[in-house]
C-alpha cells in the first residue's frame, strides 16, 4: 500500500493491492471484554458505570497506516507518492456491545468525547503528524468495520483536502472581516433560528445552509475555540456536548438507517507548516466542529450529481424535521 497523490484534486489517496478477507464462522466481537482476545491497548477511560471501563483506544487490528519510519515523500514524473506513515487506532465507545452513542449514558459519551481529546493531543506530539481524524461510519452502507460500537481515530503526514478547504476560506474571511467565519455563520443561524435543531449549554446542533445531503446535521461550540482537544481536556467541558450528540444522532437515527460522522479540529500547530503558513491566525479564525451526514438509501444520488452535491430536502424543512422527532426513548 502507498500514498498518491492525485495532481489535480491535490487529494492523498491509500491505493494497493489489497488481499480479500474471508469472514470466519467463529466470529466473535474483539472489543468485548468478555472475548479475551489480546489487543495492543493504547489508553482508557475509567469506568462510570461498573463496566470494566467506559472508552478506549487500541491499535486498529488491520491498520492502514503505519506507526513505524519516515513518509520518504518521492517523484514519479508529475506524480507525487510517499508511504502511508502515520497511527490508526480504534476508539471503543463502551464496554458493551450494545451501547451505542445515542443510547449511552451521558457520562459513557462523555468519557468517549475525553478520550478522543486526550489521543488527539498526544499524536499531535509527533513531528511527522500533520492531522489527527476521528470518524465513525454506522450502517450497512456507511462502511462500517465492526458491530461492536467503535470509532476510528487516524494520525496522518497530510492535511485532508476538505480540512484545507475550510482553513482557506476561514484564513481569507479572517483577513477581510477579521472575525471567524464560523462565528459569523453560528450568529446569523441563532438570530434566523430557521436551521437550528436544538441548543444545550455552549453547544449547538443545525442543518448548514448549503448541505451535501438530506438532514446533514453540524454540532458546533458557541465559544470560539480552535482546537477540540483543548476544550475536551476542560472539567466538565464535554457534559453538554456528550447530551446533545447522543439525542442529535437518535433524531437522526429516526430517519436514517446510517451515517457518516467527522469531528474537524485544528491541524498539528505544535509542528508548524512553513509551507502552508494555516497556522499564522488559526487560534482565531477556525472553529472545531462535528459533522454528521446520514445515509439515505432511497436517495443515493443525494451525496454526488454530476460532481455537484445535491439534497432533496432543504436545510431548513431537515431542520424542522429534526426538531419534531424524538431525542431519547
Amino acid at each position: 500500500m502507498e500514498l498518491r497523490k492525485d495532481p489535480i484534486t491535490r487529494s492523498w489517496v491509500i491505493c494497493g493491492d489489497e488481499p480479500e478477507t474471508v469472514s470466519s464462522p467463529d466470529y466473535f466481537c474483539p472489543f468485548c471484554p468478555e472475548s479475551g482476545q489480546q489487543l495492543q491497548v493504547v489508553a482508557t477511560s475509567p469506568t462510570v458505570n461498573g463496566s470494566p471501563w467506559a472508552a478506549r483506544a487500541v491499535v486498529h487490528p488491520h491498520p492502514l497506516y503505519g506507526i513505524d519510519g519516515e513518509p520518504g515523500r518521492s517523484g514519479n514524473g508529475l506524480y507525487d507518492t510517499m508511504q502511508p506513515v502515520g497511527a490508526h487506532e480504534v476508539i471503543v465507545e463502551n464496554a458493551r456491545h450494545d451501547r451505542h452513542l445515542w443510547n449511552a449514558d451521558d457520562r459513557e459519551i462523555e468519557e468517549y468525547l475525553a478520550l478522543c481529546g486526550r489521543r488527539i493531543q498526544d499524536l499531535k506530539g509527533d513531528v511527522r503528524f500533520k492531522y489527527i481524524s476521528v470518524f465513525k461510519n454506522f450502517g450497512s452502507m456507511s462502511g462500517q468495520e465492526f458491530d461492536h460500537p467503535t470509532s476510528e481515530i487516524v494520525a496522518t503526514t497530510f492535511v485532508p483536502r476538505r480540512v484545507l478547504y475550510e482553513l482557506r476560506a476561514a484564513k481569507q474571511h479572517y483577513q477581510v472581516k477579521e472575525r471567524c467565519v464560523f462565528c459569523d455563520i453560528l450568529k446569523q443561524e441563532q438570530d434566523q433560528k430557521r436551521r437550528v435543531v436544538e441548543v444545550r449549554g455552549d453547544y449547538i446542533a443545525c442543518c448548514p445552509y448549503a448541505p451535501r445531503v438530506p438532514y446533514e446535521t453540524w454540532i458546533v461550540p458557541r465559544s470560539h475555540e480552535a482546537y477540540f482537544e483543548r476544550m475536551a481536556l476542560k472539567s466538565g467541558a464535554m457534559r453538554d456536548l456528550a447530551a446533545l450528540l447522543r439525542r442529535t444522532l437518535f433524531r437522526i437515527r429516526t430517519i436514517a438507517d446510517g451515517f457518516h460522522m467527522v469531528l474537524h479540529t485544528s491541524p498539528n500547530t505544535m509542528h508548524r507548516s512553513e509551507t502552508l503558513g494555516f497556522w499564522k491566525t488559526i487560534e482565531d479564525d477556525y472553529h472545531w466542529h462535528i459533522e454528521i451526514l446520514p445515509i439515505l438509501g432511497a436517495r443515493a444520488k443525494s451525496y454526488t450529481f454530476k460532481e455537484v452535491y445535491y439534497s432533496p430536502v432543504s436545510s431548513e424543512t431537515s431542520a424542522a424535521i429534526l426538531r419534531e422527532r424524538p431525542a431519547e426513548r
